[in-house]
């Protein structure tokens, strides 16, 4: 299976910034796709930022202009820069990564959490 280690949250103040790594291990053919998610206590999850192989970026309209998402294919790695952070920005941040393993199952796995708190 595949794993996906994030790190990179804590908590910083209104106006400043975070990246967020996560990186993902296994016996991976591929990887279609990697993504970071949030979920606000009391609120759904919902898709930040993903970047698809051979594609190009899409953001939540509440991130566009603030957040990054980039990848490092050779590390099998998506970072998530967020700049200029919002109280609402505050949320646990998960990774998510899809693709084929050797052999050519599919997969979707999903990191466990970092928490981001941005509040003064």
């Amino acid at each position: 299976q595949v794993q996906l280690v994030e790190s990179g949250g804590g908590l910083v103040q209104p106006g400043g910034s975070l990246r967020l790594s996560c990186a993902a291990s296994g016996i991976v053919f591929s990887i279609n796709t990697m993504d970071w998610y949030r979920q606000a206590p009391g609120k759904q999850r919902e898709l930040v930022a993903a970047v698809p192989t051979g594609g190009n970026p899409v953001y939540a309209d509440s991130v566009k202009g603030r957040f990054t998402i980039s990848r490092d294919n050779i590390k099998n790695t998506v970072y998530l820069q967020m700049n200029s952070l919002k109280p609402e920005d505050t949320a646990v941040y998960s990774c998510h990564a899809g693709g084929r393993l050797v052999g050519l199952a599919p997969f979707s796995s999903w990191g466990q959490g970092t928490q981001v708190t941005v509040s003064s």
